[in-house]
């Protein structure tokens, strides 16, 4: 069995369709599944299309800094 190639923020927010700026963003506010390798930020498209599907990436999951719905 193959092992999941790790991809690069910019081959993640090509995937879907978003900004960089998006990704890192998502990262912070949204617990978009990225794994830290060094500086970089690496992911598996798999795990990322799970976290979409779960709805992850919905605006009304996002909270403000007091953890209340923004």
């Amino acid at each position: 069995m193959t092992a999941e190639p790790w991809v690069s923020v910019d081959q993640i927010a090509e995937h879907l369709g978003v900004t960089r700026d998006s990704i890192y963003r998502w990262i912070d506010r949204k617990g978009l599944p990225a794994h830290r390798v060094g500086r970089l930020w690496k992911f598996q498209v798999s795990e990322v299309d799970d976290w979409v599907r779960a709805g992850g990436a919905d605006d009304e999951k996002t909270k403000d800094s007091t953890g209340n719905r923004a």
